[in-house]
């Protein structure tokens, strides 16, 4: 009985919150996939690990849904942090020059990036809460400054190696699953605990909503949008260290580009608004899949891959439009009164001639 109240709770919330329209287009992607993409489902075991598209929609999407975990703290601080892909690249640089050229310890190897990531961050939170920069600025400035430092720590160069336990954070797995997949999805219930089920979270929607009426009531808002821009900081490190793996080399050049825009797209996509306050991490995680679902379906339906941009860009306008409550009342206001029109228009049994 508790199970089924449980259950019959969770229907209502997802109903009554924002993130039901992204999993309605979630669902109608995959219901086209099930019908016009053959095999899209199927699913195999080889060497004790799952495969199929569907395996490849979620372990492709490992490094967006980081960058759009943290990206959605920052933006309910009613900040922004466009240099996420900069520290993924920064992360994966220096992960790939200490295995190659330096001999240190595997847990220095995973703990130097993200240290360094999460220094980043605090450098990005320094700037907007005590300097008072404006966030898109002071994350300007790392954006272009950290494609520079990826250079710096490479001397310029596509550095390659061979690493077989770093190799295992993009290509082992666990449980049958691959690593990436565990990896997002841990982080997500880890950063879901801390922000949801304690008073931090508060904490964020506070300083969101209203960061000068949350400082009357003894928030620190600068001590939370610090944290916050530290979180996201440790999210793209996190996406670096897989993207290093998955190619067993750091390229500092097109490591992360572009991974600032696809998070904001995720977390704008899974209901998050713009103007901070209110957070969905499940919509935003709910965005990245709806986004790499896409690209899977482009590419395996033999589309040119130039197409992809183009209707990722129409599927968010889409998802924005339905999600916005004036554009659905406009809509609903241009369907009812064309519906009472041929109503007048239609002629009555029983009326005057």
């Amino acid at each position: 009985m508790a199970i089924k109240d449980l259950t019959r709770d969770l229907t209502k919330r997802i109903a009554s919150s924002h993130i039901k329209w992204s999993l309605i287009i979630f669902f109608v992607i995959l219901l086209f996939n099930f019908i016009f993409t053959p095999n899209f489902f199927h699913i195999e075991i080889k060497n004790g690990r799952f495969y199929g598209s569907i395996i490849d929609v979620f372990n492709r999407a490992a490094p967006v849904m980081l960058a759009a975990i943290g990206m959605t703290l920052v933006i309910a601080t009613g900040g922004i942090d466009i240099s996420v892909g900069s520290v993924m690249a920064i992360s994966g640089s220096i992960a790939a020059v200490l295995i190659a050229k330096m001999d240190v310890p595997f847990w220095m190897v995973l703990c130097l990036p993200l240290v360094f990531s999460a220094l980043l961050g605090a450098w990005n939170g320094l700037l907007v809460s005590y300097i008072g920069i404006q966030p898109i600025i002071a994350t300007l400035i790392l954006l272009v400054a950290g494609r520079g430092i990826a250079q710096l720590v490479t001397d310029g160069q596509i550095i390659v190696f061979e690493h077989p336990p770093f190799e295992f954070i993009a290509g082992g797995s666990l449980f049958g699953l691959h690593f990436p997949i565990i990896i997002s999805f841990g982080v997500f219930l880890i950063i879901l605990f801390l922000f949801k089920f304690t008073a931090l979270g508060l904490f964020v929607e506070s300083v969101g909503g209203n960061s000068e009426a949350s400082k009357y009531c003894g928030i620190n808002a600068g001590r939370i949008k610090l944290v916050v821009y530290i979180v996201s900081a440790l999210c793209a490190g996190i996406a670096g260290l897989i993207a290093a793996s998955n190619i067993k080399a750091a390229d500092p050049n097109t490591s992360g580009d572009g991974l600032e825009l696809n998070a904001i797209l995720a977390v704008v996509i899974g209901g998050t608004s713009l103007n901070g306050g209110k957070y969905f991490l499940v919509g935003s995680v709910i965005g990245a899949l709806i986004m790499q679902s896409l690209t899977t379906t482009i590419l395996t339906m033999g589309v040119p891959v130039q197409v992809t941009l183009v209707v990722n860009a129409i599927v968010v306008l889409v998802v924005c439009l339905i999600q916005s409550k004036n554009f659905r009342d406009i809509l609903a206001g241009i369907f009812k009164l064309d519906f009472r029109g041929l109503l007048r228009r239609m002629p009555l049994k029983g009326g005057n001639k």
